[in-house]
């Protein structure tokens, strides 16, 4: 695409929500804090303390067995066992070596060991609790069953169970403690995969042909890594205090070496006669335990302030030329369309389901659908939560995964068959990479929130037009030039959370514009956003498709907007299409009673304000409970014995018109086309 809009007029965005008037979001005192998050919560008593205790140890591993170590290991036999002192702090032990020093130099083989086990731990159960991601789900939940057998035993009890496996001494106690940590690090880590694998912008990611090691390092691990971080840190301390014991039952360290648990273990021989021999270890591993668990803490309580990172600027770039059809392959053969003449047809759906497995089998939640969309041609699909709206796009768009099954006697876009999609593999995510763009109702949602705004945007073009990684760039800000972001270039160097809800819009059509989209699929796009913000989106989608003959699909719960911005209107109940017609009969003409209780329900300015609002009784049907009639019957007032057995097929019903009941409205609507509400997107070529 190579249409430069209109320039953007001075205060466009002045009254977007969330935006100042160079379209800025409001910065808020969480946002202007958060890149100093760090520094307040070192300022604060917990991270003074944690700063302090564990520079505190760190200084002692590093620096005690160079400066004591000679102390530690001198042997006085004239002052076995002694009582603290003047000379001996802490008293000496049985070889009257001075036990101080020797706990201050045991503090680097305590510490190491124990940070050497959480290191093992935590690597460990990061491979157990990615694998479902990366070996599939059949390998996936053999790995995760065998993390849940060992989730269930304690862990001191795992520990024994591989230091007697692996032998005594410090390698088989680092084996034992890591393998002992990881069930748990793996069961956390399987959790936080789980909840973002499922996210949009994962989807996005394999759609567009990204390996599962390349999705796991770039998109499900920077989203996980803050509670894993925590995690690890406060695991350090537990791995120290489970090190300190196993050394204190002879399991761990050996002699002649010595780690703070062998030294109580020492100590304890004597301790109502010599108490300071065991209480100074005692107290070792105490303060250093609180030091990584306040630390483990302290890093949660930073990690916990919501982020508001610091935007690096994106230099200047020059325009690049939108790159032409020879550099995306020949366009694929289009067929004539059967609804008009002279229109192309871009997409053609024919008996479409969509089903997922349900305890008594398959259960369809779109049930045989069809429809065509022409060239330059605006469809809009309306109806309540739960009609199958959003899974009909998803289908077209091959965004159902396993376990959902779609099949369909004919779905075409732009003359390709996309149910042998399989088989064609590459070529297929190419042609809807490059030719479908699909704009998703949270873009919240659908961005990686640890990925900057150009560099998603860029990812496109890199994947499905072969571009370099610069030129790539350039495009993704150019194509936010195009749907009016103010300063595009700074924009591209931000994270999605510094977008408000209009721009975060706004980036999403961005980036179905990194190809060449024939057809723009936009599934409520304007929830959540105010009603000037609502104008500002559906008035960018109402340019584009002038502007490029390309064609929409608009799904909307808002009857209005539909009725006001699509040529046609598809209304579907229980995963069918109950009723198509022309839009500017819609209010009109509607003949359907589920369409008229649509239209019913939106007040308008005859509303009596002293009656309640109107609703639609009962609720919709699930689709694993679809009677075998008319699925709308039981909440029909009209409904007679045959709409209980029955089930009506969508048939014509006048021109361009067609309808699925049995017994279907004959009058004109109680509302007429003048009393409309205004034009929810302002009249065509109108500016804000």
């Amino acid at each position: 695409m190579a249409v430069e809009y209109e320039a953007r007029r001075a205060g466009e965005d002045h009254g977007t929500h969330g935006e100042t008037p160079d379209g800025a979001p409001h910065k808020s005192a969480t946002g202007r804090a958060g890149g100093n998050r760090w520094l307040g919560v070192l300022r604060s008593p917990l991270g003074w303390c944690a700063a302090a205790l564990l520079l505190l140890v760190l200084l002692l591993a590093v620096f005690g067995p160079l400066l004591w170590s000679g102390r530690a290991d001198a042997i006085d036999t004239g002052r076995l066992l002694e009582g603290p002192s003047g000379r001996h702090w802490m008293g000496t032990d049985n070889l009257g070596r001075d036990v101080f020093f020797r706990v201050l130099v045991a503090t680097r083989l305590s510490v190491a060991l124990a940070l050497l086990a959480t290191v093992l731990g935590v690597v460990t159960g990061l491979v157990l609790g990615v694998a479902p991601l990366l070996l599939g789900r059949r390998v996936g939940r053999l790995v995760t069953a065998v993390v849940n057998v060992a989730v269930a035993f304690p862990g001191l009890l795992l520990a024994l169970f591989f230091a007697v496996v692996f032998g005594l001494g410090a390698k088989g106690a680092v084996l034992a403690i890591g393998f002992a940590m990881a069930p748990g690090f793996a069961r956390l880590t399987q959790t936080l995969v789980a909840s973002v694998s499922e996210r949009d912008f994962v989807h996005a990611a394999r759609v567009a042909g990204v390996g599962d090691l390349r999705v796991l390092t770039r998109h499900v691990l920077p989203n996980i890594s803050d509670p894993l971080i925590v995690n690890a840190t406060i695991s350090a301390g537990g791995a120290l205090l489970a090190f300190s014991g196993l050394s204190f039952l002879g399991l761990g360290v050996q002699p002649p070496s010595y780690d703070w648990g062998r030294l109580l273990g020492e100590g304890l021989n004597g301790i109502y006669t010599h108490p300071a021999a065991a209480l100074a270890p005692g107290a070792a591993v105490v303060i250093a335990g609180l030091a990584f668990n306040l630390t483990g803490e302290a890093v949660a309580k930073a990690v916990g302030v919501p982020t508001a990172h610091r935007s690096r600027a994106v230099r200047p770039v020059r325009p690049v030329r939108p790159a032409g059809p020879s550099e995306v392959g020949p366009a694929p053969a289009v067929a004539p369309d059967a609804d008009g003449p002279g229109r192309e047809p871009v997409l053609s759906v024919e008996g479409l389901r969509v089903s997922f497995p349900g305890p008594d089998g398959p259960v369809s939640a779109v049930r045989g659908v069809g429809f065509s969309v022409g060239q330059g041609e605006a469809v809009g699909v309306v109806g309540e939560s739960g009609s199958g709206k959003s899974l009909t796009a998803l289908a077209v768009s091959r965004l159902v995964e396993h376990p959902g099954a779609v099949d369909a006697h004919r779905l075409e876009f732009l003359g390709t068959s996309l149910l042998d999609g399989k088989e064609q593999g590459a070529a297929t995510r190419r042609l809807l990479g490059t030719s479908l763009a699909m704009v998703f109702q949270d873009p919240m949602t659908s961005f990686n929130p640890t990925m900057r705004i150009g560099r998603q945007l860029a990812e496109v073009a890199q994947q499905h037009l072969r571009t370099g990684r610069h030129e790539a760039l350039s495009r993704a800000v150019e194509r936010l030039r195009e749907v009016r972001m103010p300063a595009a270039e700074r924009r591209a160097a931000q994270y999605p959370h510094e977008f408000s809800g209009g721009m975060r819009q706004r980036a999403m059509i961005a980036l179905g514009l990194m190809g060449h989209p024939r057809l723009i699929i936009a599934d409520e796009p304007t929830t959540a956003l105010d009603v000037t913000v609502q104008r500002q989106v559906l008035r960018l989608l109402e340019r584009i498709r002038a502007a490029d003959d390309v064609a929409l699909l608009l799904i909307s719960h808002d009857i209005n907007v539909v009725a006001q911005t699509c040529d046609r209107v598809l209304v579907m109940y229980a995963g069918r299409i109950v009723e198509e017609l022309p839009s500017d009969r819609l209010l009109t003409a509607a003949r359907h009673p589920y369409t008229r209780a649509l239209i019913a329900t939106v007040p308008h300015m005859d509303t009596d304000l002293d009656r309640p609002l109107a609703v639609i009784p009962g609720r919709p049907v699930t689709p694993d409970q679809v009677p075998a009639g008319c699925a709308f019957a039981a909440r029909c007032a009209f409904a007679r014995d045959r709409c209980r057995t029955d089930d009506p097929r969508l048939a014509a019903s006048g021109p361009g018109h067609r309808v699925a009941c049995w017994y279907p409205h004959t009058e004109p609507a109680d509302r007429p086309l003048d009393e409309r509400p205004a034009d929810p997107i302002g009249e065509k070529g109108d500016r804000p």
